[in-house]
């Protein structure tokens, strides 16, 4: 019986190079010169540290502009909100892994209203869909890429 992994996981190594691509661009520009400005890696989360709150506004991009060419979806950060004290701004980012109960039960409510006869379950931090055909797991897929999600989905396990 046909079936595939719904999940969302971000390649940590890809973040790593694109945080390193991202703070030797600062450390190259003129105006993050004494700026102090730093992109970290603290387990689960993604610290953004500068002088000033409008540098974490500059840093944002350059970030951003590295994920994508990393080919790491921007909605698996999730922004906090900036803070400042003394002489150092933060921003915490929040880096999205597996798919939460919550969006989990939105897949396979989209699953079941699509009255394809396929069978989907709750497999911790994934969801697995199985069906007779592969081209009804094939319209799963395509339905689910249609729906606005606020995580990023990666299809994996495909197997006939």
């Amino acid at each position: 019986m046909p079936s595939f992994d719904i999940e969302s996981k971000v390649d940590f190594h890809e973040l790593t190079n694109a945080v390193d691509q991202s703070n030797r661009v600062i450390s190259n520009r003129f105006d993050f010169k004494d700026a102090n400005a730093v992109y970290e890696i603290k387990e689960n989360k993604l610290a953004l540290i500068a002088n000033e709150v409008f540098q974490l506004d500059q840093m944002i991009p350059i970030l951003k502009e590295n994920l994508a060419k990393r080919s790491i979806d921007l909605k698996a950060l999730k922004f906090g909100e900036k803070t400042s004290n003394n002489n150092k701004a933060y921003l915490d980012a929040e880096i999205v892994q597996g798919v939460d109960q919550e969006i989990s039960k939105k897949i396979i409510r989209v699953v079941k209203d699509s009255k394809i006869k396929v069978q989907s379950s709750i497999q911790g931090e994934s969801i697995r869909v199985s069906g007779k055909k592969r081209d009804q797991l094939q319209e799963i897929i395509s339905l689910i890429k249609k729906q606005e999600l606020e995580i990023p989905l990666q299809f994996v396990n495909f197997r006939d």
